[in-house]
């Protein structure tokens, strides 16, 4: 299953395209050749899940990352043209970003956590003979963005609240400290998204003028701003083609990216034959821009490799990633909906409907609550989803307050109130399905994964009555210890999370209150509990409790531990036996006997 692919996903000569596949179980970097659609892989990792960074620019060595078991402690590697690997970043505790190339090709630059286990760093790395220099000592923690192609320019971000985030600019050729480039009055949020080809201005984002982010230009000569994308939703991204001829624009629309390529010399979008509905992903351009290989998907079609010749717009698909055991037309498609909460505000959604519902059949139903806290349940293809829908059960993906993608307003409605109006909007989620003549309004359950577990948990706890079952997928229960434990490369982000989360230091009073371990012997009915042992956000001992306290209740519980995962699965023979998991638990407690 192709996944993402970064900086140049195609060789040098055009030829071959870089991307993630776990045909073998686990992810590894495959080679796809774009004339005769064979594949070679290139790592052979059974353990970790290995992810593609680069070609090199000028010859058949590539880079690509992974960590240890999940523990996020990526490194940055290199294989060379011999086949043989080596860690370009070791060290225990070192955490790497590869950050691009210079435009000559001759170095690139990456950040690491290795001076103080907190910050990443810059440093230019030759692509020679792998020498480095130390470029940006980050000492007042800011988190690098991006490098322009000339190697002058470090793009910072710096978040002062949640909501209210800055961005700086470092010119590498001075030993002047970094410049503000975002003043502004009360919260405003901005992030970077890319230098242009010309190294003569920094795109980035900002919610400075009305509730949705826009993309705007900053001339590096002259400080000038310009608006180069607006829309009635988010902009997510504004990236460009290696020569420039093209931008590519992402929008955020009701959960589902809209993506339009632009020749730069025009402004109009360029046509793309052949291509089947869905969502166009992670854009990649050769070098010489006349190629371009992407990703689609669809609610009933996961990722697919695709590469386009630009002059024609023509598409070839490489990858068949549906399974072909499974029938097309027995998975389901995704509808949009909105349902009002506690406070008459209407909560986003998306619903999976099995095929066999109707008023004379209802169906089990069950909510999903995103991780984040700040995520978004979105359109597309989710295995985990249409296996439930498969064996009977409606999902409600439910984007409480507090998700993305809604404007800013409803981004920060829940800050220092987690696990209040949030939590209320997923328990009024219920009322919304026992509305629909096809849904069995006696059999509804709660599940998520990370903050969407919390809120599974939170429900389970706050809300005994309001759901039969609760699965729990690496979630929080103890926000005291969570908070005080959170990994040290989080330093950056570590003001926001707080800002939004609360400081363990002055609101551990309200984490107690609102954790779900403090207050288990409130749970009643049951619970699946996963966990993986690497996790290096929750970690295990807040799930071993949880469980702890609700077995000494005698209350139903099951735990499912993974020895070789962190914070989210990386494994496919995981990823089964979990869904397999939750189709059981959900049959023995929700569904009818």
């Amino acid at each position: 299953m192709p996944v993402d692919a970064e900086g140049y996903a195609f060789s040098p000569d055009g030829k071959r395209v870089l991307v993630g596949s776990d045909e073998s179980g686990v992810y590894n970097v495959h080679a796809f050749n774009v004339s005769t659609g064979e594949s070679t892989a290139l790592t052979e990792s059974t353990t970790n899940a290995v992810f593609p960074v680069s070609y090199f620019p000028s010859d058949a060595r590539i880079l690509y990352t992974f960590d240890e078991g999940g523990t996020e402690l990526n490194h940055l590697y290199v294989r060379e043209q011999d086949g043989k690997s080596r860690d370009l970043t070791p060290g225990d505790g070192v955490k790497a970003r590869f950050l691009g190339w210079h435009e000559a090709g001759t170095a690139f630059w990456v950040g690491t956590t290795e001076l103080d286990g907190r910050n990443f760093d810059l440093y230019r790395y030759d692509a020679k003979d792998y020498s480095r220099e130390l470029l940006f000592r980050n000492e007042a923690g800011y988190s690098p963005a991006a490098v322009s192609d000339d190697g002058r320019w470090l793009a910072l971000h710096k978040p002062r609240t949640s909501a209210d985030a800055d961005i700086y600019l470092q010119d590498l050729t001075n030993d002047a400290p970094p410049a503000l480039i975002t003043e502004h009055e009360g919260n405003v949020s901005h992030a970077v998204t890319t230098f242009t080809r010309q190294n003569d201005a920094l795109h980035y984002l900002t919610d400075e003028f009305g509730e949705f982010a826009q993309a705007w230009s900053h001339q590096l000569a002259t400080g000038k701003k310009s608006l180069v994308l607006e829309a009635q939703w988010d902009v997510s991204y504004v990236a460009v083609s290696q020569t420039g001829r093209y931008r590519v624009d992402g929008i955020n629309a009701d959960a589902l990216t809209r993506v339009t390529v632009r020749d730069i010399r025009d402004g109009q979008p360029v046509a793309l034959r052949e291509l089947p509905a869905g969502n166009i992903k992670n854009v990649r351009f050769s070098l010489d821009d006349a190629r371009m290989a992407f990703f689609i998907d669809a609610d009933t079609q996961p990722n697919n490799l695709f590469v386009a010749n630009l002059d024609t717009g023509a598409a070839r698909q490489y990858t068949q990633a549906l399974n072909p055991e499974i029938d097309p037309n027995a998975l389901t498609e995704v509808t949009s909906v909105r349902y009002p909460s506690f406070d008459g505000r209407e909560i986003p959604a998306v619903l999976y409907r099995p095929h066999q519902a109707s008023a004379a059949s209802p169906v089990p139903a069950v909510v999903f609550v995103h991780g984040g806290p700040g995520g978004q349940t979105r359109r597309g293809y989710y295995a985990m989803f249409q296996h439930l829908v498969n064996h009977g059960y409606a999902v409600l993906g439910a984007n409480n307050r507090g998700s993305s993608g809604y404007g800013k307003t409803f981004f920060h409605l829940d800050d220092k109130r987690d696990g209040e109006g949030d939590l209320n909007d997923i328990v009024w989620s219920r009322k919304y399905l026992e509305g629909l003549d096809w849904v069995d309004g006696e059999r509804i359950g709660v599940m998520g994964g990370s903050y969407g577990g919390y809120m599974t948990a939170a429900a389970m706890t706050f809300r005994p009555d309001a759901f039969e079952v609760g699965i729990d997928i690496f979630g929080v229960t103890n926000w005291v210890r969570t908070l005080e434990s959170i990994p040290p490369w989080w330093e950056s982000f570590k003001v926001a999370l707080y800002d939004e989360m609360g400081d363990p230091a002055t609101d551990a009073e309200r984490h107690r209150r609102i954790s779900p371990l403090f207050h288990a012997q409130k749970i009643e009915r049951p619970m699946l509990v996963v966990q993986g042992a690497n996790d290096p956000r929750v970690l295990k001992v807040e799930s071993d409790e949880l469980v702890e306290a609700m077995r000494n209740n005698d209350v139903p519980v099951e735990y499912l531990v993974f020895d070789d995962e962190g914070h989210g699965f990386a494994r496919r023979e995981n990823k089964i036996a979990a869904s397999e998991v939750y189709v059981s638990f959900l049959d023995r407690y929700l569904s009818k006997k």
